[in-house]
């Protein structure tokens, strides 16, 4: 067993925490490490991150479950409804210019992070683990899977913010219930892909089993992790990687301007919360 192979899985150890802790995370992590470690060709890498994120997501679900986190309606709803959206988004995005496709991924993720960051309040007497009504459930599910089709990635980070901000879940049963929709999109996806990419299935398993050791351990922690702290971890996650992409696809002359106003936000942000009791960061629901 190769040195490099050995690296590959560790990481992929972090794909599975990333998904069970905060129900996002693991395309944005499997693509880079597959192309970048393992030197694969990039449609292949998306090809097999598809099925490491499907597989992985889906055991990560048994953990959330098992703790009561999963509202199983609303999940697969809004992961039907995403698969129409994406497919609509994905033939619009066919025809629309890369560069502004992730700009726009980016600029959506930094926005998303900072509404995770500030949250919402919960009505008093609110009841936390209702499922949401099914129109609800279908009109998000089609416009998240509608933008993740334009940009090509994003489920998770777009699934969990939705269902935490706009449906009122608590952020666990988020978490939990964003690993369905996951799930089914991921095998929609790699069905499209197997038809033109083939796998190299002893790296994929391979890659899978790490991720999922990850899932199961993740799922564990997301129900002992207080309310507030994963909020806050997700949307600081969320940012970081916004933030990597906008630098990417930024002008040269833009990428220290860009660094430096985020490095002041995260500075006054971090200030703010610890130490001014007036601060809107605050107002992210407890535990």
């Amino acid at each position: 067993m190769s040195l490099m192979f050995v690296l590959v899985l560790a990481l992929s150890v972090l794909i599975g925490l990333s998904l069970g802790v905060l129900g996002g995370g693991g395309s944005i992590l499997t693509v880079p490490i597959l192309v970048y470690v393992a030197g694969l060709d990039p449609k292949e890498a998306i090809a097999t991150s598809l099925f490491v994120v499907g597989v992985t997501s889906a055991a990560g679900v048994v953990s959330h479950a098992r703790g009561g986190r999963v509202m199983w309606r609303t999940g697969l709803l809004f992961g039907l409804a995403g698969m129409a959206g994406a497919f609509v988004g994905g033939l619009v995005g066919g025809h629309a210019p890369g560069q502004l496709l992730l700009l726009a991924f980016a600029l959506m993720m930094v926005a998303t992070s900072l509404a995770m960051l500030r949250g919402r309040r919960t009505p008093e007497g609110a009841k936390k683990h209702a499922e949401l009504p099914l129109f609800r459930v279908l009109l998000d599910g089609a416009v998240v899977g509608l933008v993740t089709g334009l940009v090509g990635a994003g489920g998770g980070f777009l699934v969990v913010p939705a269902l935490a901000l706009l449906g009122g879940l608590p952020m666990s049963v988020a978490v939990g219930t964003s690993l369905v929709v996951i799930a089914m999109k991921s095998f929609a996806g790699l069905a499209g892909y197997l038809t033109s990419v083939q796998l190299d299935w002893g790296l994929t398993l391979g890659v899978t089993a790490a991720a999922v050791v990850g899932s199961v351990v993740g799922g564990r922690l997301a129900g002992r992790i207080p309310e507030a702290t994963l909020r806050r971890g997700f949307g600081w996650f969320v940012l970081v990687m916004g933030v990597f992409v906008l630098v990417q696809q930024a002008p040269a002359a833009m990428v220290v301007p860009i660094v430096l106003t985020v490095a002041l936000v995260a500075v006054a942000a971090t200030a703010c919360w610890r130490f001014v009791n007036a601060c809107p960061l605050r107002r992210v629901v407890s535990a």
